[in-house]
C-alpha cells in the first residue's frame, strides 16, 4: 500500500491530550490510533448516502402499544 504524510495544523492542546490517551488506552502509538481513526472514516458511506437510504425505505408505523409490547418482550 502506498502512504504519504499528512500534517495537521492548529490542533488544540486539549485534543491532543484526549486522542494521545485514547491511543494508550488501545495500546497504540498516536500515529497508529490517528491511521486507524482516519481508515474508519475514510470507508465510512458518506452521511448523505446513508440519509438517502434511510429516506428511500418504506416507513414503518408503529403504535405506542406496539412500543410498549416490545419494550416487555425484551425486543428492540
Amino acid at each position: 500500500m502506498d502512504t504519504t504524510v499528512v500534517q495537521v495544523r492548529d490542533v488544540p492542546v486539549d485534543v491532543v491530550a484526549t486522542l494521545k490517551a485514547r491511543a494508550e488506552a488501545h495500546g497504540q502509538s498516536l500515529a497508529a490510533y490517528l491511521r486507524d481513526l482516519l481508515a474508519r472514516e475514510a470507508q465510512a458511506p458518506p452521511i448523505e448516502d446513508v440519509m438517502t437510504d434511510i429516506a428511500s425505505r418504506e416507513p414503518v408505523s408503529y403504535t405506542i402499544e406496539d412500543l410498549r409490547s416490545f419494550a416487555s418482550d425484551g425486543r428492540r
